[in-house]
């Protein structure tokens, strides 16, 4: 077993006369061009040394720091690529969000499937880390939206030949420290006080040696070499207790943080006022926030002090605190008192520019996935507005980070976060009774809330932590909030774990070659010829290999063809078609024999069908993102024969007029009679041309993919097709209605399938103006006018019933006197709206009631009892339904019940005078 010690004595260090240093602090190694240095310059070794002491020769601001980068290293070979969207969901299906540059690149070029889109490239990549969000505002330089500016370069051994994607090496360590030490040298640092760390990188099965770089106590860079993968035979065992192996591929995986960056050219006391200048003076102006000279002074020397303060690694931010108080002399309360609102505005600041991201990138906030995350990003940030005192509206303060990202559809971003806010009140008003429960739950049991609970309450509900403490102190109950609480949130939500694994597939099937599919060659036609590879025997019938196939296997939402596979002597009914690593198996009841010729006969109407509403479905999709914006994404589609539907992302409900619209749009599509047209471009390729929106059905693997252009719309995609948009014949869209919240359904019907549909609607409009004896178009009218008669004659018997209540409980004598209250016992063979009616009356005369009715052939009984009685309605009345044979209860002055047994109704009303003595006696 080897250490890594030798993977970090480079040429460059040599050359350029580093030394290796271990620090007298923490004890970690490191290389410096200062023979005398002790410690490695990282806090909480050392203090930040650039606050008011900026360490370039000049001042960048966001926009000048990343063009310097890029241009720096397009000269120095590199090709400069487009940045990808936050949402890392869009090509890739085992992360939401974006959090690296290397992101990008996973799994398929770093695995050496498919080439990078260029080699060497550089970059700067939007991030989003959720689980930076609890220290955001409180340690000065943690942002949770960041741009990584990287430059990569992918190596493959020579020895391994054309195994991969790309073969040869670009540059490795000794390039990538030099790269780094001349862009240092060309904003002027002092190279003499930049420390190179010796980090060993794990990740994802994957490892490396890696270099933190720093500089005057603040980490700019960080430059991993992977080249290890997960090996328990392993010679390199790493700080994460496994054993690894060299791969054979090699990445050169760098990140530079642009805030970092632009936060040491201006030496400003926190990143934040370096990224956000505009913002926050704006947001301290509206919240009225203004500092003394004396507090200037203190907030700058905290702020130096701030790299010791990190909620992951600090027990807690109040321990964290109390040794900055410390070192600063002043009380830790006065300290949080000056600081917490300036950490709240710095957190909105940076929030703002998450949302600003996420909803630039067009993702809409639901219940799950990175609509989730959004959500709750968003929540957050409005709390943290209420708390600080900002009365600018939300949408507002998006808008302003949108405006400088460049985003174009900043009036969709703002119509969402102000859909989303009201959603939230909503929210708040309907989980306040929740907390309330909760609350007396835990009163006086000396345990605070749990935890789970608050995350739930936050999941579920969307309360916050903070709000759940006030009405949790109101009502005797205490609450801790975790320092991490949002992380946690977050990292239910931020994980590969919300994606399901395939099931491995048999080692016989592992052994087959995949199956040519001839259903790409020519998707109208039906019958084939094959021979059977191989005949996997399930409970319910066989699994059937063929070398080739016509019929399609279920996927992307359309299912299986259906047919049969004919020999000589068998005929076997294909039910079902699964395809599972390349190989297609065609589930049939029958065995037609290993090693057998076949001739394969698809159902062709049934095929026909299932084309016209899978092309229908791109079409579809293309008029709803006409109609509704172009934030609309494809969240789920299944395929039928007689209608299909298609699940939007949006963040309203879809109206009628947009119906109509949305179908105007599809149908006009299918009028135009476009080709509907079939391709293989390369995969980057494709995505340089059309983006990430190629992706609206799933992410298809290999190094090409199959595009489908339907007029402006192009989609991967692996379904069967119409061979033009007229063969599609007609779309109409049966309904709409919400899936979840931010995720709306579309069903529709298309070809015959829509003209049938239309017919049954109107067979029913027809029969309901049979009913009515008026023509069809008079239907709505008379059915509105029927329903308002309906309503008034509702009001009207509620009326007469009270009247009649009214007539009978005036005329009723007292059958006893209970504590000084006259009792009314009394039956009415009524309903039970009419017997609650003359119990209220009766009581509000300041009466007990106990009525008891024979209607509908059981026994019912409602008891009253008037304010000030010592009488339980609710014992009387499980007393009498006792008699009858059933049941009842409720609350002390009102409750109702009975029984099957109606004959024992009269006997029962004339014991309730005892029923009531004893009841008040017990």
């Amino acid at each position: 077993m080897s250490d890594l010690t030798g993977e970090y004595r480079l040429e460059y260090f040599e050359e350029e006369g580093f030394h290796r240093r271990e620090c007298s602090s923490c004890g970690d190694h490191f290389w410096t061009r200062d023979p005398d240095r002790e410690l490695c310059g990282e806090p909480p070794c050392e203090d930040y040394s650039f606050i008011d002491d900026p360490g370039f020769d000049e001042a960048y601001s966001l926009e000048e720091m990343r063009e310097a980068f890029l241009s720096y290293f397009e000269a120095n070979g590199h090709e400069r690529i487009d940045p990808y969207p936050v949402a890392a969901n869009r090509w890739r299906d085992d992360v939401l969000l974006t959090q690296a540059s290397v992101y990008d690149f996973q799994p398929l070029v770093t695995s050496g499937q498919a080439p990078p889109p260029a080699n060497p490239l550089c970059i700067s990549q939007p991030c989003i880390r959720m689980q930076d969000i609890d220290n955001v505002g409180k340690t000065g330089r943690h942002t949770m939206a960041f741009e990584m500016m990287a430059h990569h370069a992918f190596n493959a051994r020579e020895e391994v030949g054309d195994k991969y994607a790309y073969s040869g090496e670009v540059y490795w360590k000794d390039e990538t420290v030099r790269y780094c030490d001349g862009f240092f040298e060309s904003m002027g640092a002092n190279l003499e006080e930049i420390t190179y760390i010796e980090d060993p990188w794990v990740g994802g099965g994957n490892a490396g040696p890696a270099i933190e770089v720093i500089y005057k106590g603040a980490e700019l860079a960080t430059l991993v070499f992977m080249s290890m993968e997960q090996d328990p035979d392993g010679e390199f065992e790493m700080k994460d207790g496994n054993r690894y192996s060299k791969m054979d591929t090699y990445i050169v995986d760098t990140g530079y943080g642009l805030e970092r960056w632009t936060w040491m050219s201006q030496g400003t006391p926190t990143v934040y006022e370096a990224v956000y200048p505009d913002a926050i003076e704006f947001l301290k102006e509206n919240a009225g926030i203004e500092l003394t000279d004396e507090e200037e002074t203190l907030v700058h020397r905290a702020s130096k002090l701030s790299g010791h303060l990190d909620i992951d690694a600090a027990e807690d931010v109040e321990a964290a605190r109390d040794n900055i108080a410390d070192k600063l002399d002043v009380e830790t309360e006065r300290l949080t008192e000056l600081l917490r609102p300036l950490e709240d505005i710095y957190a909105i600041a940076d929030h703002c520019r998450t949302l600003a991201y996420m909803f630039g990138d067009e993702i809409v906030p639901s219940n799950v996935g990175t609509g989730y995350l959004a959500r709750m990003v968003l929540r957050r940030t409005k709390r943290l507005v209420d708390n600080v005192g900002v009365d600018a509206p939300l949408d507002e303060l998006v808008d302003m980070q949108a405006d400088r990202l460049g985003y174009r559809n900043r009036d969709t971003i703002r119509d969402i976060v102000r859909t989303e806010v009201e959603k939230y009140r909503e929210t708040l008003e309907r989980g306040g009774r929740k907390v309330e429960a909760l609350a007396d739950e835990h009163a006086g049991t000396g345990e605070p809330i749990p935890v789970e609970e608050l995350i739930e309450l936050y999941d579920s509900h969307g309360i916050q932590p903070d709000m759940v403490r006030e009405i949790a102190e109101e009502r005797g109950a205490t609450v801790q909030v975790p320092d991490d609480f949002y992380g946690l949130v977050a990292a239910r939500h931020d994980s590969a774990t919300e994606f399901g694994e395939e099931a491995e597939a048999d080692e016989r099937l592992a052994d087959l070659p995949e199956t040519e599919k001839l259903y790409y060659d020519d998707q109208e036609r039906t019958e084939f010829e094959a021979v059977v590879l191989d005949v996997f025997e399930r409970e319910d019938g066989y699994d059937v290999v063929l070398d080739q196939t016509m019929f399609y296997p279920e996927g992307g939402g359309q299912p299986a063809d259906r047919g049969t596979l004919s020999t000589d002597d068998v005929t076997a009914e294909v039910t079902d078609v699964q395809i599972r690593d390349g190989v297609v198996l065609h589930r049939a009841d029958e065995d037609p024999g290993k090693g057998e010729f076949v001739r394969g006969q698809v159902d062709g109407e049934r095929r026909r069908r299932l084309m016209r509403h899978h092309t229908a479905t791109h079409v579809v999709g293309y008029a709803a993102r006409e109609v509704l914006g172009a934030h609309v994404r494809q969240a789920g589609a299944q395929k039928g024969l007689d209608s299909s539907r298609l699940d939007v992302s949006h963040y309203d409900r879809i109206t009628r007029e947009d119906v109509k619209e949305i179908e105007r749009v599809a149908n006009e599509l299918v009028r135009e009679n476009h080709s509907v047209k079939q391709e293989w471009p390369d995969r980057h390729a494709a995505q340089s041309e059309h983006g990430f929106d190629l992706y609206q059905g799933g992410i298809p693997p290999g190094e090409q993919i199959r595009i489908i252009t339907v007029g402006e719309d192009v989609q991967a995609c692996g379904g069967t097709h119409v061979s033009r948009t007229g063969d599609i014949g007609a779309i109409k869209v049966l309904k709409t209605e919400p899936v979840q919240d931010g995720v709306e359904r579309i069903v529709f019907a298309a070809g015959e399938a829509a003209i049938d549909a239309t017919h049954r609607t109107e067979d029913a409009l027809y029969d309901a103006a049979e009913v009515l004896d008026v023509d069809p178009q008079d239907v709505p009218e008379t059915a509105e006018r029927f329903f308002t008669e309906w309503k008034e004659r509702g009001k009207t018997i509620d009326r007469l019933q009270e009247e009649l209540a009214n007539l009978r409980i005036e005329t009723a004598e007292p059958a006893a006197e209970i504590d000084g209250t006259p009792a009314i016992v009394e039956r009415m063979d009524a309903d039970a709206d009419e017997l609650r009616a003359a119990a209220n009356a009766l009581v509000e005369d300041g009466r007990i009631a106990v009525l008891g009715s024979g209607a509908g052939g059981a026994a019912t009984f409602v008891v009253g009892v008037p304010d000030g009685v010592g009488l339980n309605a609710g014992e009387v009345v499980g007393e009498l339904a006792d008699r009858v044979g059933g049941g009842g209860g409720g609350p002390p002055d009102f409750a109702q019940g009975g029984g099957p047994d109606v004959d024992a109704l009269d006997d029962a009303l004339e014991a309730a005078p005892d029923v009531l003595r004893n009841v008040l006696n017990a």
